[in-house]
């Protein structure tokens, strides 16, 4: 077994570039997960991992080989080298490299005939995707859909934030338009969340196959999801302000939609 004990070996400097830079892990088809919690939901979603880094005072090599099969690659590193690569202040003293999986439309598999799907358009903030994949692991739907994506699902702060939901969410990325495409050619229902030409959330029918669509709270959505929209919704406001935090807005109408299946069935 390895063990590293400087910061400035290659091999750190190199997953450093990995979890700072989307290019890398593009090129490498490799990210960096961080936790126990979320290195766990990572293996049961079937990740392959080619790399675990411990801190031995904190993690021992048993618990490792409880986590992995004993083929996986192990190195010891040092405090100095494991608080370099931490993103956070609490110790767990365990990071994995992992190999990427494919996010295209083709992998999506529904499991029944009616899904209900979270669609996010266009969002940036590693804190609104993480906190949107939590309300969906929460409200357990089919899917999520990332259309016109700004920064990659493996970023760490998405990670992070996401508390490891990344890992348990069905997810896809794509184009608004593959994915508008993709909607139409599978009978899924469009409500778009927006003030323009909407109806209240709760008025309407979510018990069909249905895809929730929301954007950035600064621009909201873009004109083509208003113009294929099934029907756009809204939740009505009433207070001074127009607008609430994105993953707000999705729980309210995502656990409507759930409110309403439950009580159809």
């Amino acid at each position: 077994m390895k063990e590293i004990t400087s910061i400035h070996n290659q091999y750190i400097k190199d997953l450093l570039k990995l979890q700072e830079k989307s290019r890398e892990r593009k090129k490498q088809r490799l990210f960096v997960i961080e936790g126990k919690r979320e290195i766990s939901l990572a293996i049961a979603a079937k990740y392959d991992f080619e790399t675990v880094l411990f801190l031995e005072d904190v993690i021992s090599e048993d618990e490792i080989l409880h986590l992995f099969n004993s083929n996986i690659n192990r190195i010891k590193i040092a405090k100095e080298v494991y608080q370099k690569l931490a993103y956070r202040g609490s110790t767990e003293g365990i990071i994995a490299v992992t190999k990427a999986k494919d996010f295209s439309l083709n992998s999506i598999q529904f499991k029944n005939e009616k899904p209900l799907i979270l669609i996010a358009e266009g969002l940036e903030k590693p804190g609104n995707i993480g906190a949107l994949l939590r309300t969906a692991d929460a409200a357990n739907i089919d899917a999520v859909f990332i259309a016109d994506p700004k920064s990659d699902l493996y970023n760490s702060n998405i990670i992070r934030s996401s508390v490891g939901c990344v890992f348990t969410n069905q997810i896809a990325i794509g184009t608004s338009e593959e994915i508008i495409d993709f909607l139409q050619e599978n009978n899924i229902n469009i409500y778009a969340a927006t003030l323009q030409n909407s109806n209240e959330y709760h008025t309407e029918n979510y018990t069909k196959a249905a895809a929730i669509v929301v954007g950035t709270e600064a621009t909201g959505l873009t004109e083509i999801w208003r113009e294929k929209a099934t029907q756009n919704i809204k939740i009505p406001m009433q207070g001074q302000i127009d607008s609430m935090n994105v993953s707000v807005s999705a729980a309210i109408i995502l656990f409507e939609a759930k409110r309403q299946r439950d009580f159809k069935n």
